[in-house]
């Protein structure tokens, strides 16, 4: 059984300011420390930024209004923590504290991560999709149902009738749906609105990538401070994940289907 959201559901939108504004930060800094957290909904978007490099807030106005349209924007903006700071003041270390874990993707999985990319293809919004075995469940907002239904004729679509989503019919807050993100890997911390140098990040993308490739479950844990994970240098993993970040266009790309 596995559950999938579309870039446009109202979670993925507010991972998807988040990881943007990860991305401005990298445009000021190689490698800057800084955390996102944001709550959207019904005309309003609220952030609250922790970190090392001072972000513009025309910037940050437009990359909202880019992505979510043109809502009211409640801004806070602080330093990081300098004890936090000071765990990195010497070289790479691990930045936070948690538990990880690595599945290989299933073909369910696989199967339900291209179906949604095929509807929003089509229908480019607010999107849900559910796939248990044979049981096909699509709530695509935007969307008539007999079009959805002629692409799908076995599938349920939109039990409660044709709608119209987005954040002015549901709330949307970062790290909401790391299930849609990380099917079988999620375990703790979220991976969206984060550096490289926190283990949310890089390390979950370490370990899932370790999984698909040896086919096995990877489960690892770190400690803030570690200067190895899994017998790799915390610089070597933090470059594994940069590199990932990388080849899928960014943070704010990464936030849109996350590692599934």
């Amino acid at each position: 059984m596995f559950e999938k959201v579309n870039p446009c559901h109202p979670d993925k939108v507010a991972d998807r300011i988040a990881g943007a504004l990860v991305d401005l930060a990298y445009k000021k800094a190689e490698n800057p420390r800084i955390a996102v957290e944001v709550l959207i909904g019904h005309g309003v978007c609220h952030i609250i930024v922790e970190t090392s490099v001072m972000l513009d807030k025309s910037e940050v106005v437009a990359t909202v209004h880019r992505i979510a349209g043109n809502l009211t924007i409640d801004y806070a903006e602080v330093p990081q923590d300098s004890h936090l700071a000071n765990n990195q003041a010497d070289g790479v270390r691990c930045g936070d504290n948690g538990i990880f874990k690595g599945m290989p993707v299933t073909e369910e999985q696989k199967e339900l991560s291209q179906i949604a990319r095929n509807i929003f293809s089509v229908y480019p919004n607010d999107g849900k999709y559910i796939l248990d075995g044979d049981r096909l469940i699509l709530c695509q907002s935007n969307a008539p149902s007999d079009a959805l239904r002629k692409l799908y004729p076995d599938a349920e679509i939109n039990p409660l009738g044709d709608w119209t989503g987005g954040t002015d019919v549901d709330t949307g807050a970062a790290n909401r749906k790391l299930g849609s993100d990380m099917a079988d890997s999620v375990t703790g911390g979220g991976l969206h609105g984060k550096d490289l140098s926190k283990a949310d990040v890089s390390v979950n993308i370490y370990a899932f990538l370790k999984a698909q490739e040896t086919g096995e479950p990877v489960t690892l844990c770190c400690a803030i401070g570690d200067n190895a994970v899994d017998g790799r240098s915390y610089a070597e993993i933090v470059e594994i994940a940069r590199n990932y970040i990388h080849s899928v266009g960014g943070f704010e790309k990464f936030a849109e289907w996350g590692l599934v």
